[in-house]
């Protein structure tokens, strides 16, 4: 018989289910987090509960993060990044032009940014930031480049949305923004900034992949983890791709996000849930 899994970590936020309230309404209930797999599963579970889908190398982090709650994780990358044309324009566009923001929305993005940012002779910029969890990508160079590189802005929710809405206008005329952004990025920010009268210039400087081969052995461990934990849509996009013949499958997917939890309910995965304030913690 189909059984109720409940999976609970002590934390200050709480994962919500995407179908249980509207995307903008989302409300933090309890000082935890739970997540609810409705699936047949059998009554016995073994570790690991929940699969960890990043790039490799760059799970770590959300790993040790779950092990402090004694939660067992297997690693699946379902992604890897892959820089475009663009990034070679970076550093160039760094050197010539100054803007009054650099908007940067993931962590890959950061570490692709300060790899031109270096290239270009370090020069001075402010920088806005999605969330925590890209902030904490400046904060490893920020303490030896303090001068040249601020941190200046970061929403009151991390999302690009508000993010877009929130950003300070310092210019007369407009602010210029530098958006170095994944080529698999929505207008949703540029659009955004632009009706609010700033000037965007939007380089794609890397794109996201499916990965060309995954371990078998270890897939079959992940479709019976209770919870997969999808950091982007192309996770989720990468995810279902891999299990659109796995009928079986029918577990809880943990979204880092708003976005990331709406490409993944519109890929039909059921138990979609993600924190109501996005990032590692939530």
């Amino acid at each position: 018989m189909p059984e109720t899994m409940n999976i609970c970590v002590c934390t200050a936020l709480s994962l919500v289910p995407l179908t249980a309230m509207p995307p903008r309404s989302v409300s933090c209930p309890s000082n935890f987090v739970k997540i609810e797999a409705l699936a047949s599963l059998s009554t016995s579970y073994t570790s690991p509960k929940v699969v960890v889908t990043r790039e490799r190398g760059k799970n770590g982090s959300l790993i040790d993060a779950l092990a402090t709650h004694g939660i067992d994780c297997l690693e699946l990358p379902l992604i890897h990044h892959a820089r475009t044309p663009d990034f070679d324009k970076l550093s160039s566009i760094l050197n010539r032009t100054a803007f009054d923001w650099i908007i940067i929305t993931s962590p890959e993005a950061g570490v692709v940014f300060l790899d031109a940012w270096k290239a270009a002779g370090t020069p001075k910029v402010r920088v806005g930031v999605v969330g925590a969890g890209t902030a904490r990508v400046f904060g490893k160079v920020v303490p030896t480049l303090n001068p040249s590189l601020e941190v200046a802005f970061t929403p009151s929710k991390a999302t690009g949305r508000v993010l877009a809405a929130e950003l300070p206008n310092y210019g007369n005329m407009g602010s210029t923004v530098l958006y170095p952004a994944s080529a698999k990025a929505s207008n949703e920010i540029e659009e955004g900034l632009a009706k609010r009268g700033f000037e965007v210039t939007r380089l794609n400087t890397y794109t996201t992949a499916p990965v060309s081969h995954v371990d078998q052995m270890v897939l079959e461990q992940a479709l019976i983890a209770p919870v997969i934990a999808l950091a982007s849509p192309s996770a989720a996009r990468a995810w279902v791709g891999l299990t659109r013949e796995q009928q079986r499958w029918d577990n809880a997917a943990a979204c880092i996000g708003e976005t990331t939890a709406l490409a993944a309910k519109k890929l039909r995965i059921r138990n979609v849930y993600f924190p109501a304030d996005p990032g590692l913690d939530g």
